[in-house]
């Protein structure tokens, strides 16, 4: 009886060696992204690119993970987490390193492309091994405190590449990139996953025999049916589509807050922006969390979308430190709790062998509208607008989000 209960306990407990392993391999990996694109769309325009083309260095990474996500959620579903990871993350770290050699907008654009591959990759491996490993029964808790290595990268990336890039210049947040990658390479090497594997394959194996009575095989379904299950979950299409219209307006932020900031002189303003978006968010999602599993997703999603809008809105209206502060907070309410909360449900309501897929998907969505999204919103700038209407534009989009959610969400 003591046995039984102690291996329950066990099996139910989050913070475990392997969790902070694979914590640390979504931290470094984030923290990679967010630093870049705070000061990529700087480094475009030093090198002398328009705002468009400072957008597209800045939305090419997203899209090259758009590109690697849809290979590699069929790739991880044959199995070999662990060597794929590796080799995910080691393009990862070893695309940080072409950086330094990236003197023009062309070659940076190449950099770019090639990083994004990596990290939509690696992304990918991350948190398909994470479903594995989080607890099953405390999971959308476990998802929670897992996701907080993307909301520690978002506050953190930005805040200290953009130190560096100050002091140091490029070198300086392209070295910073680098020790990221490869501290988030070694939190995989260090993480045993064949156990999670074997639990995994059982699992989803179980699914598929129950699919293959129900439903019949994929020849059933029809070629076209079959070539999209390869590529999409299609369940997880409604949720992750109104995720990426949020995004669309979180990257406006992330692209252009430093050029916006000299603009309306607000540095000083803009360089709190992340911290307090960071802090808003530590201590918002565990009441978030406990909020969707009570109350349903539609709460979360609805609250989120209409303060993001809010935000983007004040700031393009009337930008003043108090906005900027305000635009924070709704940040953190908006695509900071929204990114996490749409993660669990898609994973939540997946069965297991599809999961890669569902998260691809997700993803898919949201790189898409990050990566297109800086080209896109950059259009907008002109010498006698400014940057404000990114910000007006970015609040329609994510205002479009909302009716999506309302169809797309159970009570």
């Amino acid at each position: 009886m003591n046995t039984a209960e102690t291996s329950n306990q066990n099996d139910d407990k989050i913070f475990t060696r392997d969790f902070f392993l694979i914590f640390g391999a979504l931290l470094f990996s984030a923290l990679v992204m967010y630093a870049l694109m705070s000061t990529v769309t700087e480094y475009a325009t030093a090198l002398g690119s328009s705002a468009t083309i400072a957008g597209l260095v800045s939305g090419i990474y997203i899209f090259g993970g758009l590109c690697s996500r849809i290979y590699s959620a069929n790739a991880l579903e044959r199995k070999d987490w662990k060597k794929l990871a590796v080799i995910f993350l080691s393009i990862h770290f070893l695309a940080c390193i072409l950086y330094f050699f990236a003197d023009n907008v062309t070659f940076l654009l190449i950099v770019r492309f090639i990083h994004g591959l990596g990290f939509g990759a690696s992304a990918n491996a991350i948190v398909t091994i994470a479903s594995a490993i989080l607890p099953k029964k405390r999971f959308g808790e476990a998802f929670g405190y897992f996701m907080l290595g993307t909301t520690l990268a978002v506050g953190l990336g930005p805040y200290i590449s953009g130190f560096f890039y100050d002091n140091w210049g490029s070198t300086g947040s392209f070295g910073l990139a680098t020790s990221f990658a490869a501290l988030g390479l070694l939190c995989i090497l260090l993480l045993d996953i064949s156990k999670y594997e074997i639990i995994h394959n059982m699992e989803a194996e179980s699914h598929i025999e129950g699919e293959s009575i129900d439903n019949g095989s994929l020849m059933e379904k029809g070629k076209v049916r079959g070539i999209i299950d390869k590529i999409f979950e299609v369940p997880a299409i409604p949720v992750s589509l109104f995720t990426g219209l949020t995004s669309l307006g979180y990257v406006s932020i992330l692209s252009f807050y430093r050029l916006y900031a000299v603009e309306t002189d607000l540095v000083s303003a803009f360089s709190l922006f992340f911290i307090i978006y960071s802090v808003v968010l530590v201590g918002s999602r565990p009441i978030a969390g406990r909020i969707q599993d009570n109350y349903g997703d539609r709460i979360i999603c609805f609250t989120g979308i209409i303060a993001q809008a809010l935000g983007l809105f004040l700031i393009a209206w009337m930008p003043s430190t108090i906005t900027v502060f305000i635009c924070a907070v709704c940040a953190a309410l908006g695509f900071g709790t929204l990114n996490s909360a749409c993660t669990a449900i898609v994973t939540r309501d997946t069965p297991t062998n599809r999961r890669p897929y569902a998260i691809s998907t997700f993803y898919i969505f949201c790189d898409g509208t990050m990566g297109f999204g800086p080209a896109l919103l950059g259009s907008f700038v002109s010498a006698s607008s400014g940057y404000a209407p990114v910000y007006f534009i970015s609040s329609i989009f994510t205002l479009i989000a909302l009716p999506i959610a309302f169809f797309a969400l159970k009570r």
